[in-house]
């Protein structure tokens, strides 16, 4: 007897969200930029993995077009611009109040995804319906891709526009500080 389509797809859903989950692990605990900006690149093929898996074909390939491909190209571009050297030179390790602060934000984040998750928002999002023809207006191309992401896929959207925002922080962060120890 051959297994379900649900269980199939139950399968791969829980496999493509650990390994993203995984990559980005490796990801914030890796010396080198160019390792971690690899680790990030698995996690957006992971990510739009999971985009197709819902329906959302064209999300997943410009996951993949746009963010794994554009985004990444630039950000190595970055990492390379600012002459990090060797990883030996590197150091990860952070003071107690930065885990600390690090954990707290952790927590609050999680502590709104799961509010977010327990509640319906996202029928607050739903756009009105069309005054002339009483059905939903006409959303056009864009329209048809943004509808979806922007309430079903939007906590996912969300968290890979903070995960972009936190990694060019972190960039600028980490070349204020090479050029301060130049002069």
């Amino acid at each position: 007897m051959p297994p379900s389509p649900g269980l199939f797809y139950q399968v791969h859903f829980y496999l493509f969200g650990l390994l993203a989950i995984a990559s980005a692990l490796a990801f914030v605990t890796r010396k080198s930029p160019i390792a971690a900006a690899l680790w990030l690149v698995s996690v957006m093929f992971n990510l739009a993995a999971l985009y197709v898996m819902m329906d959302a074909h064209f999300v997943g390939a410009i996951q993949v077009l746009v963010y794994a491909g554009a985004i990444m190209v630039v950000f190595l571009f970055v990492v390379m611009l600012l002459n990090l050297g060797h990883a030996d030179e590197l150091s990860d390790i952070r003071g107690t109040w930065g885990r600390i602060a690090a954990g707290a934000v952790g927590l609050a984040l999680l502590a709104q995804i799961m509010a977010m998750s327990r509640t319906r928002f996202l029928s607050v999002l739903q756009p009105p319906t069309n005054p002339v023809f009483g059905g939903p207006p006409d959303r056009g191309a864009i329209g048809t891709v943004a509808q979806p992401l922007f309430t079903e896929h939007l906590l996912a959207f969300e968290l890979t526009s903070i995960l972009l925002l936190t990694a060019i922080v972190g960039a600028v962060a980490v070349g204020k500080r090479k050029g301060a120890n130049d002069t």
